[in-house]
């Protein structure tokens, strides 16, 4: 082993063979997170990740990078609160950000006059706390108070501590600008996983951990309370408490007028749910109603309209709803017993559901075609027209390849919507129209903002290609880069392939300036595979790499990477691959059991010791996702378990792990524990762990930079050398 790869962990012996889950984990130190020696091996880690990586190159990506988070130019999205447009914003001179806000009009400009309403970096200088935003909820005056004139006063703001999961919430007074101290019977909520939420301006929901026995084997609230304000918080009354399996268990209420309702929310696990309507929650009159549709369907309410979004195949009588499709039903009458829904989606083997937005008078529904938004506009039948059928009319926006967004302006008082459309080479535009109705044609968008070139595009173009995976499913796929390159004719290029597939979250196209001045002006090419497990063709193809389908996954990616070469495009030699938090897991196997394939890879915030994934941290909620290994399911989790895959006399390509010290929700031993066994073995193994940021991996752009500067300059030395 070269001085390079030096290191000062204990050389205890390794497993006895690739797949013993028996054998002594000769690295089980690594996992007490701040633990001295773990710490002690983490900064020696750093330090030589600093040594082999720092240089001229390191340092010029790093300043172009921060350069793009920092710029003044970048869209400062808002959400609209009463007459004030709401914004979060970082630069280089507010590190942790401000919150602030605009009018419209002003917003309009092309220089809007901001009114600062929280300095993080102020407000974690004097607290001596590294603030990271979390965000805000601001409660809905009542019609009274709003005909009365009254403002928008009260916030409940969530801060994290340096970036993780368990965050705080404090009440915030937006007229005065200051928090309501806890003295002055301003709700506070101590560092947890939890939350709380307005019922009205002087009791909330609150979930969170109230003490032994009050939180999930997740990590997350077991019970939610309704909490009075000027009351001690243990005087809170319970609501509801789920069992000690579920995962998490929250509460919310709808303001909107004349539809007020409270609603409870028991995550059984991923992709299992129930939903209560609650009456008189947290008295002793309470009743709590069951929504009676499958546990793995979606429930959203609006106004008196009920949205039921299918994972799975639902039997009603004689009726069968197709997995993937979108019902709707009058939520009363739903209630009351009646089951006439009506069909608004349904998926064909190229379509999928992305997302719905709701305006004050219509639905528009976000569909992908192979992998391309659509836009649809549902407008539902009146009180004067019962019984009538929902009208369709499209909202033409977008172009080929690009991503379309589409948000609420306010859901409760209008038909505007933000919409946001973007491109791998195509910089984001902010724009905002009024959905229109049967018979109306909508407004093209006014744009009022659109995000700079960050990099020089010109003879760069986008492609999307598809592949054929082991067992014959079509695989799509992005390619982007100079047009001789995407189409193999100026020979092979470093390539770097970026992947994710899981959770049904689909991957779509998007404007980066960091990827265009680190990658590919420097004459990189960027690939992003759409592989099972993701959303992008609904339900089925997230199902179809479940548990012991996880392979699916491995094997779509696996053939991207393939197709790249046989197209021209890269040699192995050339062909990085990069995957974070699930795509951890995948790079882990991609190392494990494809390293012929590529001659460099990136595993970030991973998880890859799967026989312990679940005692750790959240990973007890993914179990329906991956599987349980403390049953007979460890016979099939073991097969990806890169942890255990890991053979020492088998070569493998140089490999970068990155994690945070601070994030719970994939726990850092999953990284510290593979780089330290590959390590171990004399690997080529690079290692970088920021003791903030986490699961995002980064608490501000400083860092942000650090960290894909330590990415690109990785890939670039690794896949040109």
């Amino acid at each position: 082993m070269s001085a390079e790869h030096t290191q000062t962990a204990p050389r205890t012996a390794l497993p006895d063979t690739p797949l013993d889950p028996t054998a002594t984990d000769p690295f089980a130190w690594l996992e007490d997170v701040d633990g001295d020696t773990a710490l002690s091996w983490v900064r020696e880690r750093n330090a030589h990740s600093a040594q082999v990586l720092g240089g001229p190159a390191f340092t010029e990506t790093e300043r172009a990078v921060r350069e793009v988070l920092d710029s003044d130019d970048k869209i400062p999205h808002v959400s609209k609160v009463g007459e004030h447009y709401y914004n979060f914003w970082q630069d280089a001179e507010h590190e942790r950000g401000l919150w602030r806000r605009t009018t419209l009009d002003s917003y309009r400009t092309d220089d809007p006059e901001w009114e600062t309403v929280l300095d993080l970096d102020a407000l974690a200088a004097a607290e001596g706390e590294s603030w990271v935003w979390h965000g805000a909820s601001v409660l809905r005056p009542t019609p009274e108070q709003l005909a009365a004139g009254e403002p928008r006063r009260h916030a409940l703001v969530d801060l994290s501590p340096g970036g993780s999961d368990s965050d705080v919430t404090r009440e915030f007074d937006l007229v005065t600008k200051q928090f309501v101290p806890e003295s002055d019977g301003g709700f506070v909520r101590a560092q947890a996983k939890g939350g709380l939420s307005w019922i009205d301006a002087d009791t909330v929901y609150v979930y969170t951990d109230f003490g032994e026995g009050t939180m999930t084997p997740s990590g997350y609230p077991r019970q939610v309370k309704r909490w009075l304000r000027g009351t001690p918080l243990a005087e809170a009354t319970v609501v509801y408490e789920g069992t000690d399996q579920d995962m998490y268990i929250s509460a919310s209420r709808s303001h909107t007028p004349g539809f007020e309702r409270d609603l409870v929310h028991r995550a059984l696990r991923f992709y299992a749910n129930e939903t209560y309507l609650a009456t008189n929650a947290g008295t002793p009159e309470q009743t709590l109603t069951k929504i009676d549709v499958p546990d793995s369907a979606n429930v959203g309410l609006h106004r008196e309209w009920m949205m039921v979004r299918l994972r799975d195949d639902w039997t009603l009588g004689k009726v069968t709803y197709r997995a993937g499709s979108l019902l709707a039903a009058d939520f009363d009458g739903f209630m009351a017993g009646s089951r006439d829904l009506t069909v608004l989606f349904e998926p064909t083997p190229t379509t999928s559901l992305a997302g719905i937005t709701w305006t004050r008078n219509h639905l528009v529904l976000n569909v992908l075609d192979d992998v391309k938004n659509l836009l649809h506009v549902l407008t539902p039948p009146t009180a004067a027209t019962p019984g009538g059928e929902w009208a369709r009319s499209e909202l033409p926006v977008g172009g080929e390849l690009l991503t379309v967004g589409v948000g609420a302006v306010d859901v409760v008082d209008s038909d505007d919507v933000w919409v946001v459309t973007t491109g791998y080479l195509t910089p984001s535009t902010l724009g905002r129209t009024t959905v229109a109705g049967p018979g109306e044609t909508a407004a093209a968008p006014e744009v009022l903002k659109s995000a700079p070139s960050y990099f020089e595009a010109a003879g760069m173009e986008v492609r999307q290609q598809f592949t054929e995976s082991d067992d014959g499913t079509r695989v799509p796929y992005f390619v982007v880069g100079r047009a001789d390159l995407v189409s193999g004719e100026a020979g092979p290029a470093p390539t770097l392939l970026w992947g994710y597939g899981g959770f049904e979250h689909a991957i779509l196209p998007g404007y980066s300036g960091t990827v265009g001045r680190a990658w590919l002006e420097r004459g990189g090419v960027y690939a992003v595979a759409n592989i099972r497990g993701g959303g992008e063709y609904g339900p089925a193809w997230h199902q179809a790499a479940l548990k012991e389908n996880r392979h699916h996954a491995y094997e779509d990616f696996a053939a991207v990477a393939r197709d790249l070469v046989a197209r021209g495009i890269t040699v192995p030699a050339q062909l990085g691959m990069e995957g974070r938090s699930n795509g951890g897991l995948l790079a882990g196997n991609m190392l494990t059991q494809y390293p012929e394939l590529f001659g460099a890879i990136i595993v970030g915030v991973p998880l890859l010791d799967m026989k312990r994934y679940s005692h750790l941290l959240a990973g007890a909620s993914w179990m329906a996702e991956y599987g349980d290994p403390d049953t007979d399911e460890w016979e099939f989790l073991q097969r990806y378990s890169p942890y255990h895959l890991f053979d020492a006399a088998r070569d493998y390509p140089p490999v970068l792990f990155t994690t945070s010290t601070k994030d719970d929700r994939v726990h850092p031993g999953h990284a510290r524990k593979m780089a330290a066994l590959m390590l171990a073995a004399g690997k080529d193994v690079t290692y970088y762990e920021n003791i903030e940021g986490g699961h995002g991996g980064a608490a501000n752009n400083a860092q942000a930079a650090y960290m894909a500067a330590t990415h690109w300059t990785f890939l670039w030395n690794r896949l040109t050398a």
